[in-house]
């Protein structure tokens, strides 16, 4: 059967299989099998157990469950609440007022979360009743809180980053690093939009209620103190060379135990439902590792990576296009799958062909979470556009709406770091002098 065909075949398995209700881990296992099976002379159940042990023993992966459980902790504190007591003030002299605490709120929660749909609920269920109350447009309200929800990725730690340097093995804390300056200055270009269109509709923002004085605000800026301590302990840990990723993990996780006593959220009843809540997210996530490691594993057999890789090369695509054209494709895929998903399932046969390319996979890591984020905002499968559904009340298409600006932003973001790749690579360098 021609390469073509096989992949009809696999492609066609892989829509049967989900679409019967089968988890996006066994999914993949799935037609991993029917692949070996059918194309390949190594026995497929031999292969699938080495495969799947060696995924999930790997050292690397430890840092992933300590991130979640630590997201999981915060997201039930009163974090969100402190934060936006400690923002509301510094914000009110700029155009769009306290639309500003969407972007800025999610920038410093992701910096603690690893997780989009997390950092998206969190600020979301502090920010959406006051800033409805206070008179603001709903569709800013929404807009600004789904695209800067999608900074959880970016802005380390980040999970999706631990699983692409497990899958690309490309250094996790470097990849952390990398995501520091294209992070904010993804948020620094959400931000300038609100102001822009602010500035373009004056009369729909608010006028302000309070006014603060230079000691007031520094008053209120004691909230940010226990958040922002804790974003110094763990990435400064990993960029001063301290702490690797996995034991940066581990104090991020002691830290946010202590933040949540000291704010009196920490209980019982709290710890047994972060613990719980950290052991699903990571159950799901490391079933889709091992069920993508096996796929991988059986496409290199069938040899598909290695014929796609060729046949791309003999497109003659320059690597701007290739970016280009993946961007285009995630995007897309990003309609049907979530993040992680998308990562595992097509990084074994998109690796050979972006080597090839000679473009660096730090760079390239980068792109892609820029991307995915960009794809959780995209109907009908983006999880920030089903956090907010279910946070609003609001139809999808609505929320897809107001949120388009920032989708657009993302791919301005792109586009900078495709002609400015020292935004990625300078900070790493600096770490590793």
């Amino acid at each position: 059967m021609s390469d073509v065909g096989i992949t009809a075949l696999l492609v066609l398995s892989l829509f049967l299989i989900l679409g019967s209700g089968v988890w996006i881990g066994l999914t993949l296992a799935g037609v991993a099998w029917i692949g070996m099976q059918l194309f390949s002379s190594r026995p497929a159940g031999d292969a699938m157990a080495v495969t799947i042990w060696g995924s999930s023993s790997s050292w690397t992966l430890t840092a992933l469950p300590l991130f979640i459980w630590m997201g999981e902790i915060l997201f039930r504190t009163k974090l969100s609440e402190s934060m936006f007591k400690g923002l509301a003030p510094w914000v009110n002299w700029l155009p769009g007022r306290l639309l500003h605490t969407n972007v800025i709120g999610c920038t410093i929660f992701a910096a603690v979360s690893g997780s989009s749909a997390a950092t998206c609920a969190t600020i979301g269920k502090m920010t959406l009743p006051e800033l409805t109350e206070r008179g603001y447009p709903q569709d800013q309200i929404i807009g600004s809180l789904a695209g800067a929800g999608t900074l959880g990725l970016l802005i380390p730690p980040s999970i999706i980053m631990i699983v692409y340097g497990v899958t690309a093995e490309v250094s996790i804390s470097q990849l952390f690093v990398a995501g520091v300056i294209p992070g904010l200055l993804l948020a620094s270009l959400f931000s300038g939009y609100l102001i822009v269109w602010s500035l373009m509709h004056p009369g729909k923002i608010p006028p302000t209620r309070e006014r603060y004085s230079l000691a007031q605000k520094l008053y209120e800026s004691r909230h940010l103190i226990p958040v922002v301590g804790l974003i110094g302990a763990v990435l400064g840990s990993i960029y001063a060379g301290i702490a690797t990723a996995t034991e940066a993990a581990a104090v991020g996780v002691i830290g946010s135990f202590i933040l949540s006593a000291a704010q009196r959220s920490l209980s019982w009843q709290t710890f047994k439902d972060s613990l719980m809540g950290a052991t699903r997210l990571y159950c799901m996530i490391a079933l889709i590792l091992a069920g993508a490691s096996f796929l991988t594993l059986s496409m290199g057999y069938i040899g598909l990576p290695r014929h796609l890789a060729e046949y791309v090369s003999s497109l003659g695509l320059s690597p701007f296009m290739l970016i280009v054209v993946l961007s285009a494709f995630y995007i897309v895929l990003g309609c049907f799958l979530d993040g992680i998903s998308m990562v595992v399932l097509t990084m074994g046969v998109i690796l050979p062909t972006v080597q090839a390319a000679g473009i660096d996979l730090l760079w390239f890591g980068i792109f892609i979470v820029i991307v995915v984020e960009a794809a959780q905002i995209t109907p009908p499968v983006g999880f920030n556009l089903f956090v907010l559904q279910g946070m609003t009340k609001k139809e999808i298409t609505y929320i897809a709406r107001v949120t388009l600006p920032f989708f657009f932003l993302m791919v301005v973001m792109i586009l900078l770091l495709w002609f400015a790749p020292q935004l990625v690579t300078w900070l790493p360098q600096q770490m590793a002098r």
